[in-house]
């Protein structure tokens, strides 16, 4: 089983826009050379100059610190509605901007990339044939994105299963169900993104069997240390690593058994905008990745 360690880049927000800066920080200071790319670090709605001003920038600095963009996801400030949009237009709108970022993601050269499935409002979600008819037309819109990728050298879409019913995927069932669904007719395969602190459906709130049963459909898995009930987002630091329930070896452990041949495992770790955390940042994940470096070699 090869495996990979990495970063997505939501740490970066507002804090490390700088290509030049988050680039050097994952490189030099974390030593880290794979990278999830974000959306809210070159959004697809930025004028078009701006965006080709941008990646130029970072595939400059991406080469000159020899990192590697391997996919690109939604994040914070992106954790919207998109595909299950209420509104019609909205919808049209969301799909159009998927295919933007994912340009932007081959020219940064990504293989795949994705968000969650799609996220109801409750309004949506609580009536039966509005939601039928959304997930459906989610179905539809990520077949068609599956289709337009492939002609941009993707091997594959992912999404990453959620914490609540309306934003879908929270149940190990319904996350296979959506991910066949999409797949009965693709241009490349959809699979998963999973989430180890992500807590889900009530009776199904340890995360090592979801990596036992989802971590061969999962070529990206986001790494974060929490309790059980919670998805915290917290650094594999010592204080965490007491109370917290993700262990290293019980990760590897479990994707064996779920019979991975290779993942990406890359850190999802947020610090709140405080005067006792915002100045830990670069420590904790530097502490992050050296409790993890032992297990994980490349």
């Amino acid at each position: 089983m090869r495996l990979k360690l990495g970063i997505n880049l939501g740490f970066a927000i507002n804090r490390y826009m700088e290509p030049r800066e988050w680039a050097r920080i994952v490189a030099k200071d974390l030593g880290l050379k794979y990278v999830q790319f974000v959306a809210d670090l070159l959004n697809p709605f930025l004028p078009r100059d701006f965006i080709e001003k941008q990646i130029a920038e970072i595939n400059s600095f991406t080469a000159e610190y020899g990192i590697n963009v391997e996919s690109v996801f939604t994040s914070a400030f992106t954790r919207v509605n998109h595909l299950t949009h209420p509104d019609e237009e909205a919808r049209k709108i969301w799909l159009q901007w998927f295919k933007d970022f994912f340009v932007i993601a081959s020219r940064l050269g990504a293989k795949n990339g994705g968000s969650h499935f799609g996220i109801m409002t409750f309004a949506s979600y609580n009536d039966p044939d509005t939601r039928k008819r959304l997930v459906d037309e989610a179905v539809k819109s990520w077949q068609e994105l599956s289709f337009f990728v492939k002609e941009l050298g993707f091997d594959c879409l992912i999404f990453e299963p959620m914490s609540v019913p309306r934003e879908m995927a929270n149940t190990v069932e319904e996350a296979l169900e959506l991910m066949n669904r999409v797949n009965s007719h693709c241009g490349v395969p959809m699979r998963i993104c999973l989430d180890v602190g992500h807590a889900p459906h009530p009776d199904q709130r340890d995360p090592y069997p979801w990596i036992e049963r989802l971590g061969a459909c999962s070529p990206v898995i986001h790494l974060q240390q929490t309790e059980l009930h919670r998805s915290n987002h917290w650094p594999f630091t010592e204080e965490y690593n007491q109370k917290g329930i993700i262990h290293p070896e019980k990760v590897l452990k479990s994707l064996e058994k779920s019979g991975a041949n290779e993942c990406s495992l890359m850190f999802e770790i947020s610090h709140r905008e405080h005067w006792d955390t915002d100045f830990r940042v670069i420590g904790d994940l530097k502490e992050s990745v050296d409790y993890w470096r032992p297990y994980v070699k490349e």
